[in-house]
């Protein structure tokens, strides 16, 4: 176990400069890459499935000269460094990575922002260990019977044979196929209106095509996906007191807009934005928007 410290050298940096520089925290479950940028009242980020922390890129510099921006590469499929043998990688577990993270840096009254999958691991945070959260922001992610998607069931599905998932990282080697693939609707084509570059796409497929012990991490995870998970999640909302916000797209494929009214009712001191022109990928489309909820938000 390692404490923060020089991280090692890693490709296609430009596509993180805006984040700020990066160190290596050392964690039960293994080491994570962090990013930090900015000073003030803390904000922590969590991206979700098959992204990393670069996910946050365009929302961290309108925020950072007001608040610290942290932002985390979580093991869900675009991390860089494996994590360590045994380490629990379901739902539940990553939350709890999450939580030992905030602690770890000794956050307090952190804002907690999430999205797509990393919006699931935001509920199950604040309903099991919300004590270092003071607010929380979910904007388009899995939630209620919604985990997963039924568009990326098919991920679950090939999880069960290993030798898939290990064929088709093999195969994002080749280029054609890469950006062909990830642009596709079985891929990023329906998370966002803006079309991700050649250089995104290389930086979150890196980790999946040049480890193989980060694709027996993302198998890992994928094996123990169950909606129970949110399901249950979900029956303590009323138990959160923290104030909420749901900054929701409208014109997103995969999470309907029905529940984020549902999360707006079921947390207590909860209320919902509606950000129009956005997909999943509220991030990636509107984050002039986003960062302007979030810094109303944490004032």
């Amino acid at each position: 176990m390692s404490d923060l410290s020089t991280p090692p050298p890693v490709t296609g940096g430009s596509v993180t400069d805006a984040l700020g520089p990066s160190t290596v925290l050392g964690t039960s479950a293994g080491d994570v890459r962090v990013h930090e940028r900015g000073r003030g009242r803390p904000i922590v980020f969590v991206h979700g499935m098959s992204v990393n922390a670069a996910a946050w890129r365009k929302v961290v510099p309108l925020l950072a000269d007001r608040y610290r921006c942290i932002t985390v590469d979580w093991p869900f499929g675009a991390h860089r460094i494996a994590m360590g043998p045994g380490a629990d990688l379901r739902s539940t577990g990553i939350a709890d990575l999450v939580a030992e993270v905030l602690e770890r840096l000794d956050l307090i009254d952190v804002t907690l922002v999430g999205n797509d999958g990393g919006g699931m691991l935001c509920q199950l945070l604040v309903t099991r260990r919300p004590e270092r959260v003071g607010r929380l922001v979910l904007t388009n992610c899995d939630a209620y019977e919604n985990f997963p998607p039924r568009q990326f069931a098919y991920l679950c599905r090939a999880a069960r044979f290993p030798v898939t998932l290990r064929l088709f990282a093999r195969a994002l080697a080749v280029g054609a196929f890469r950006r062909g693939f990830t642009r596709s609707r079985f891929g990023f084509g329906g998370l966002s209106h803006v079309r991700p570059d050649d250089e995104l796409i290389d930086h979150y497929v890196a980790g999946i095509r040049e480890n193989p012990a980060v694709v027996r991490d993302f198998v890992a995870f994928l094996e123990s996906v169950d909606r129970r998970d949110t399901l249950e999640a979900a029956k303590a909302f009323p138990t959160v007191t923290m104030p909420v916000l749901v900054a929701w797209a409208t014109d997103d494929r995969y999470f309907p807009m029905r529940h984020a009214h549902r999360l707006a009712r079921d947390f207590p001191n909860a209320r919902l934005e509606r950000i129009e022109g956005s997909r999943t990928w509220v991030a990636e489309d509107r984050p002039e928007e986003l960062a302007e909820l979030i810094g109303g938000f944490v004032n």
